[in-house]
């Protein structure tokens, strides 16, 4: 069995060296998109165009390999989002010749003369993830894409723009390595209401930010780490129990603290929550300030703060997957059903309270809404310097509740 030849063509066939030709022109079968086969039209090869029925390429490739050459074209680097995975999937590392090229990525970002050693690089050619372009937004500076005649660049400056990921300059490249290639550095605006040629290549540039970089950043944060009013701020210890409660294990949860005072755990959950949404809810005025303040310093830019009082206008926040409720006082359970109401199957409900009567209205309130219940009493004593030695100092007693909702029933079989 001969092995298969994959070949990346780079740019175009301009950028093939002579070891590539050689193989090209050695082929008894070639296949390839039909734009790459088009660049040889004197080939004395069988010609085959790779089409979406990709198991039926695969096939034909089968076949062939017993007794023919046969040499795949792909664009720019095969094992680079390409044709040269699905061949050595289909017919093994010992059955399979890549020959590389330079990728469009690495072309693109040659061409505008910026390091992309450090750069993320997603492809949504063919396919869509978009945990994953979500999470290349929230954590890179600069981000090398793939685009498809359906994900443009129109279309990921809309998703971006939806997703409140408005602070990246947008270069797009297109026909890279054609004599009318043309490179345009746009906003996301006027890239979302263009239209453009293809094939083309996205590069996302972050805006360097205004303010300074954040201080140190960790659950369970001191309390002098936060503007507050009084003491009134969840006890760092406490905070670190709580946001482990509410299991903050995917990046694109929305995050409802309903009664934020401080805001301190609505910050902290910023460490986890990077592209979903955190919504913190307060009625007093001075404590919105304090919230905003902590938001800002602590940069978490998914935080939108409502100056409301609970259980009224919840209807127009996005729905939650995670609820914190830090107290509620004699509205706890108002506030807990209302709030119950727009939390998803499975989701997660955390009250915290220091008052006897609210762990019987939590705990009640919950068994009323058909939530399992876990309950947790956390008491924590702190040392303090005396003339020859240290004591403890208690803290009082809180009570950490967790509620989690139902899962939706699966249809009947």
């Amino acid at each position: 069995m001969n092995p298969v030849i994959v070949i990346g063509l780079g740019l175009s066939p301009e950028d093939l060296t002579p070891a590539h030709r050689r193989q090209i022109e050695a082929a008894d079968v070639l296949v390839g998109g039909k734009r790459h086969l088009d660049y040889f039209p004197g080939t004395r090869a069988e010609k085959k165009v790779i089409t979406k029925d990709i198991p039926a390429v695969i096939a034909f490739i089968r076949a062939a390999m017993t007794r023919k050459k046969v040499v795949v074209l792909a664009s720019g680097d095969p094992l680079f989002y390409g044709i040269g995975s699905v061949m050595l999937n289909a017919f093994g590392q010992e059955n399979v010749r890549i020959l590389p090229n330079i990728s469009a990525i690495g072309a693109a970002f040659s061409r505008i003369g910026m390091a992309w050693s450090d750069a993320r690089l997603i492809s949504l050619h063919g396919r869509r993830d978009d945990a994953a372009l979500l999470a290349a937004l929230a954590g890179h500076r600069k981000i090398g894409i793939l685009t498809d005649t359906v994900h443009t660049p129109a279309w990921l400056a809309d998703f971006m723009i939806a997703h409140d990921f408005k602070k990246f300059e947008m270069c797009v490249l297109e026909k890279l390595g054609a004599d009318d290639e043309a490179v345009r550095w746009l906003s996301l605006k006027e890239a979302a209401g263009s239209e453009f040629r293809s094939p083309n290549v996205v590069i996302l540039y972050r805006t360097p930010p205004e303010r300074p970089a954040p201080p140190p950043f960790y659950p369970g944060m001191p309390e002098a780490a936060f503007v507050h009013e009084n003491g009134l701020i969840t006890k760092p210890e406490v905070r670190a129990v709580t946001l482990s409660k509410l299991r903050l294990s995917a990046p694109d949860l929305v995050l409802w603290d309903l009664g934020a005072g401080s805001g301190s755990v609505a910050v902290e959950a910023g460490l986890f929550i990077r592209t979903g949404r955190i919504v913190a809810v307060e009625q007093h005025s001075r404590r919105i300030t304090h919230i905003r303040a902590n938001r800002d310093r602590f940069g978490i830019d998914r935080m939108t703060i409502v100056h409301r009082v609970l259980p009224e206008g919840l209807d127009d926040l996005p729905a939650p997957d995670r609820v914190f409720i830090g107290g509620g006082g004699k509205d706890l359970g108002r506030i807990m059903a209302a709030a119950a109401g727009r939390l998803g199957a499975g989701g997660v409900m955390v009250v915290n309270t220091v008052l006897v009567q609210n762990i019987e209205t939590a705990l009640s309130t919950f068994e009323s809404l058909g939530f399992g219940v876990e309950i947790l009493q956390i008491q924590v004593s702190g040392g303090k310097k005396m003339p020859w030695g240290d004591r403890l100092v208690p803290q009082n007693p809180v009570w950490i509740i967790t509620g989690t909702a139902p899962a939706e029933t699966p249809p009947p079989a």
